[in-house]
């Protein structure tokens, strides 16, 4: 989750019309906004922040390898862990503005009011839903791709949830294809709200959530997205030698300058999803029955 970094040139906070207790209050607010929004990081690790000035990054996908190798005295070789494509993306970023209205300013020091931060926590909770739709989507026309939409991902047919049980079947379907790739987890899964909602029944005469048995394969997390729709639902096997999130700048908050006395902010971050793995993830997609359908 985001820490809060430390004073930056771009901040602009040599020109801040906040104190350091406002601005204190209202970088802790967008921190924690973001954080309570955002689900990708939950389940991908964090490479970084690298820093403001780290613009690209390599991005490489490995080629599958053997198991490490058993010999006394460390001469014999059975392959090495490789990149099969190597290339430089830049790092995009994510930004959304907000503005504190100076009479407004004037008036939580006035005693009239407390400071309100609650434009800074909304922009914050937009910039972690447009994270997590790069994370999950990409962003075709930067060449990114997501989890759902990686090549060379690996997918099962979406069957029935609405039936107790039909959930738990299909992650286990998910979970063999993984396996039959080499991926021997731990995992992690994200739904849509729709899915989430299914996977809370009770078996019956058992007490037992179908979520809970879910949990005993899934064990890093299940997590509901709203950037997910419909019966969008995906289970990866984490760690970062599948994927990261580089980052060279975390959630942030800078001053963009007075504007007709008024006071415009913006919080930011710069975010790339690194994929390594494309074959980690199994996506669960309809079939012929049941396309066209929410």
């Amino acid at each position: 989750m985001p820490t809060p970094p430390s004073y930056h040139s771009y901040t602009g906070h040599a020109e801040n019309p906040l104190t350091p207790d406002e601005w204190n209050k209202m970088r802790a607010a967008v921190i924690e906004s973001a954080t309570r929004h955002m689900v990708g990081r939950r389940i991908i690790d964090v490479y970084g922040p690298l820093g403001p000035g780290v613009q690209s990054l390599p991005f490489e996908q490995f080629a599958d390898a053997s198991l490490g190798t058993v010999d006394l005295i460390g001469e014999k070789s059975e392959g090495a862990v490789v990149a099969e494509s190597r290339r430089f993306k830049p790092i995009p970023m994510i930004h959304k503005d907000f503005v504190l209205h100076w009479r407004d300013l004037e008036a939580s020091r006035g005693g009239a009011f407390p400071l309100d931060v609650s434009a800074a926590a909304g922009a914050a909770s937009l910039v972690a839903r447009a994270e997590d739709r790069l994370i999950f989507f990409g962003n075709a026309e930067l060449g990114y791709d997501g989890l759902m939409n990686a090549q060379g991902r690996s997918h099962v047919e979406m069957r029935s949830w609405e039936r107790t049980g039909g959930g738990f079947e299909n992650v286990v379907e998910a979970l063999e294809v993984l396996l039959a790739h080499g991926h021997y987890g731990p995992y992690a899964m994200a739904a849509s709200p729709k899915r989430f909602a299914q996977l809370h029944r009770v078996y019956e005469k058992t007490g037992v959530l179908e979520i809970d048995s879910i949990k005993k394969v899934v064990t890093e997390g299940i997590f509901q997205s709203t950037v997910l729709t419909g019966d969008q639902a995906v289970v990866i096997a984490v760690g970062s030698e599948h994927f990261d999130l580089a980052v060279s700048v975390d959630v942030d908050l800078a001053y963009l300058g007075a504007e007709k006395m008024n006071h415009p902010f913006r919080v930011l971050e710069c975010v790339a999803l690194r994929i390594k793995h494309p074959d980690a993830i199994c996506t669960f997609e309809a079939g012929p029955q049941r396309r066209g359908k929410g």
